[in-house]
């Protein structure tokens, strides 16, 4: 039986560790559709997982990798032929159903949405989970109904994965965009991206009073914690953020101030369990609305050999916008 590579993480009394190893069919998990992965990509998440920085993985031994593109091998789903191309992304794989650090996954067919037209595989790993959470952010918002004529809108982590896409797609949709990053150095960057303003995080090193000056009618929140609660209390009247992220901590040190007194919205956005409809949604319209151009230029390349060390860099602070995975 030929073999395949896989990024293989264990946990035993030898401790945690991740590194390379040689895999069959036989030992991929259970699923409906088997595909051969071309490409991937290093998300926040997966640098935890490669790093043990945090209890990613749930379950030993486990390939790491959140997301993925493909091809379809062979499948006994209805929904998917052998040559389809797909993309998957949440669901739990790569913390408890092996993931896209590999050569081959197997995985059930409900997990999959087709890649939309108009755009490659290579792109729709540069967009990944961290754009696509982007996107489910902007639909959000939009449902509340936060418009660019109610004022500016902030992303937070604005150099990281999902802020890159956020400021881009912010841009697109019309909204004046704050694109606030500890980063200052990456100014250029973020303002080739489409950003309006640099707004430094130093600003929100202090506890924030329960209200101050009324800034941004909307943003997109990777961060959490005390630039959360920062961006809250500067929230206009009626307006809403939408939260996705913790990179900052899961705390929230903020006062009900916001919500009664200025009926500003905290919007839960969750990727992993969103139903096949809005991924579809979103994926369809990150293909129509997303800037080719400006997605390259946050895009960088890496082969499967340097993955480990992308996960790495990622949870130090290191990367700018996103990372492909060329696994193929």
């Amino acid at each position: 039986m030929s073999t395949f590579k896989a990024v293989r993480i264990d946990k035993d009394d030898a401790g945690y560790r991740a590194a390379f190893a040689d895999f069959t069919d036989a030992d991929l998990m259970d699923g409906d559709v088997t595909v051969r992965v071309t490409h991937s990509t290093v998300n926040y998440k997966d640098g935890l997982a490669i790093t043990g920085k945090s209890p990613v993985v749930r379950k030993f031994p486990m390939i790491p990798g959140v997301d993925f593109t493909g091809v379809v091998e062979s499948s006994a789903s209805a929904e998917f032929k052998p040559g389809d191309k797909v993309i998957l992304n949440g669901w739990g794989v790569g913390e408890g159903h092996f993931g896209g650090f590999s050569q081959k996954a197997r995985l059930k067919s409900e997990w999959l949405v087709p890649l939309p037209d108009g755009l490659a595989p290579e792109q729709a790993m540069a967009i990944g989970t961290a754009g696509y959470t982007s996107m489910l952010c902007l639909m959000a918002l939009e449902k509340h109904g936060v418009t660019p004529a109610m004022g500016p809108a902030i992303v937070t982590g604005a150099a990281g994965g999902v802020g890159s896409v956020a400021v881009a797609l912010l841009k697109n949709a019309g909204w004046h965009v704050i694109a606030c990053t500890r980063r200052p150095e990456e100014a250029d960057y973020l303002k080739g991206l489409g950003a309006d303003e640099i707004l430094d995080t130093k600003e929100f090193e202090a506890p924030p009073r329960p209200l101050m000056k009324e800034r941004w009618a909307a943003g997109i929140d990777a961060v959490g914690s005390l630039t959360l609660a920062h961006v809250l209390a500067a929230t206009k009247y009626n307006g809403a953020i939408a939260a996705c992220g913790l990179a900052q901590g899961m705390d929230l040190p903020t006062t009900v101030a916001p919500f009664i007194l200025r009926a500003v919205a905290l919007l839960g956005v969750e990727s992993v369990q969103c139903s096949k409809a809005r991924r579809i949604e979103a994926w369809g319209r990150l293909a129509r609305e997303l800037d080719k151009a400006k997605l390259a230029s946050m895009t960088t390349h890496v082969p499967f050999d340097k993955v480990m060390d992308a996960a790495r860099d990622i949870v130090q602070g290191k990367v700018r916008g996103r990372i492909v995975v060329d696994i193929a």
